[in-house]
Order: structure tokens, then C-alpha cells, then sequence
């Protein structure tokens, strides 16, 4: 049986879950990794992903990079806490990791989109939901060029992408932070979480 100290301490224990999402190029992967220097008992979670590792990339580190084959056997053994198609690719959280970050009390921010994480919403009522935002639209588009990653035609597509995950994060996030000057984005991220 618990007593009321040992529930408390259950409770003190308990570490809590971050949502951080945004368009592509929006600046989430900069302003997270700055976030966890900041924050003492926080890290990130790494996402599985069929999609194909980039040569910067570490696999582990980055993303688990896995087969398609792999990611359906995981959905369908219920280990992955969330999970979305983008742009022909699957990406998800593994649960186990997760669980074990908040045993641990810890603080774990996940870096998804805003399908992943209103799935998230629904088992962890108590998530706090950050949405970056663009300074403008012109400004984003700029971004997407420099970091020189795909076509013209899949920019074109993340652009068109990003207006509707925006329109979507004024309904189901409580946060909205825009990445004009990256210090003082990550300084409000910080004080969110805190």
C-alpha cells in the first residue's frame, strides 16, 4: 500500500515530456540541442525513420534509421508511441526509451510534427506543446534554400506543407515561439519548459 509521502515522491519523480514542432528549416534541431546544454536532466529523443540517412547523419544519434519492414513490425508490437508519414517517409517515437526517460524523472523532448504529436496530446495529457514559427513565410523559403537538401519540387512541397502545420499548431498548441534571433528563441523554449 502507498502512503501519501511515497505517492509525493512517485510524483517528484516523474520527469515530463516536451513537444517541439515546426516547418522544415524552421530552426526546431538548432534550438533543441541548445535547449538541453541549458536545461540540467533533459535530452533529446531519437526518432526511427525509414527515410534514407543523409552523409552527416549518425545513425543512433540523428534518427534510428530503419527498414519500412522494420517500422510496420514496431507499429504492430505497439512500441512506438507515435508515428507519421511525411513526404513518403515513416517516422516515429519509441515508447520504450520515452518511458524509461520519465522513470528516470527526466525531462524528453520530442522533435515531431503535429500529427505525432497530437497522438502524444492523448497519452500524455500533461505535455507541453512548443510550436516555432517562421519570422514570415519569405523568410522560411529562404532557409529551406540554404540548407540545400532536395529538389525544387520536394521544397516546393514542405513549403505548401508548412502553411497547414501552422494553421494547425494555433489549435492544439498551447505554445508558439518565432525564430527571428535564435537566443532569444531558445531562451523562451527554456523558459516555457521550466
Amino acid at each position: 500500500m502507498a502512503t501519501k509521502n511515497s505517492e509525493s515522491k512517485e510524483k517528484s519523480n516523474k520527469g515530463k515530456v516536451v513537444i517541439v514542432s515546426g516547418p522544415s528549416g524552421v530552426g526546431k534541431s538548432t534550438i533543441c540541442k541548445e535547449v538541453i546544454k541549458r536545461l540540467n536532466n533533459a535530452h533529446l529523443s531519437v526518432s526511427v525513420t525509414t527515410r534514407p540517412k543523409s552523409e552527416n547523419e549518425v545513425d543512433g544519434k540523428d534518427y534510428w534509421f530503419i527498414t519500412e519492414e522494420q517500422f510496420r513490425k514496431r507499429i504492430n508490437e505497439g512500441s512506438l508511441l507515435e508515428y507519421a508519414e511525411v513526404f513518403g517517409n515513416l517516422y516515429g517515437t519509441p515508447k520504450d526509451k520515452t518511458e524509461e526517460a520519465l522513470r528516470a524523472g527526466e525531462t524528453i523532448i520530442l522533435e515531431i510534427d503535429v500529427q505525432g504529436a497530437k497522438q502524444i496530446k492523448i497519452r500524455y495529457p500533461a505535455a507541453v506543446m512548443i510550436f516555432i514559427l517562421p519570422p514570415t513565410q519569405k523568410e522560411l523559403a529562404e532557409r529551406m534554400n540554404l540548407r540545400g537538401r532536395e529538389d525544387a519540387k520536394a521544397a516546393e512541397e514542405r513549403l505548401n506543407g508548412a502553411s497547414i502545420e501552422v494553421a494547425a499548431a494555433w489549435q492544439y498548441y498551447e505554445h508558439m515561439v518565432i525564430n527571428d534571433d535564435l537566443e532569444q528563441a531558445v531562451k523562451e523554449v527554456v523558459q516555457i519548459i521550466k
